[in-house]
Parts: C-alpha cells; sequence; structure tokens
C-alpha cells in the first residue's frame, strides 16, 4: 500500500473536524515548500496584516478575547 493510500484510509476515519485540521495541516505545508505567485504579489503591494494573513485566521484554538481569562486581568488597575 502506498502512502497516499495509508493517509487516504486514515484520513476517512477521522472526524470532519478532524479532516479539516488535515487539510489545514497540508496546506500550511504546501506553502512552506512550494511558494505561492499571488502571496508574493501581496507581499510587494501595500496590505495590512490582516489580509496577508487571512487563511491562517481560525487555525488555533484559543479564547477569541484575553478578558475571558480572569488570571489575566488579576490585578488589572490596582497600581
Amino acid at each position: 500500500m502506498s502512502i497516499e493510500q495509508l493517509v487516504i484510509q486514515k484520513l476517512q476515519t477521522l472526524s470532519p473536524e478532524k479532516q479539516q485540521e488535515v487539510l489545514d495541516f497540508v496546506e500550511f505545508l504546501q506553502s512552506k515548500t512550494l511558494p505561492d505567485e499571488s502571496s508574493n504579489q501581496q507581499l510587494s503591494e501595500s496590505a495590512s496584516f490582516l489580509t496577508l494573513a487571512q487563511k491562517w485566521v481560525g487555525c488555533v484554538d484559543a479564547p477569541s478575547d484575553l478578558s475571558t481569562n480572569k488570571k489575566y486581568l488579576d490585578g488589572y488597575g490596582n497600581e
């Protein structure tokens, strides 16, 4: 069995959410090894950080607002 067939077989056993994570990881690896010409063109033009990083928005599970972390706010305003 080839690596491609083995990956597909294992991928089919994962939940749709985990399959999305695998897809995101594959796209990340591709972006590191195959520089996209459109990305290079965007870098040469004036663009915001959000525009350039748009494809990575939401790829990390984290609180959307640091104020939800009570430890982070301990002592705030007491100085």
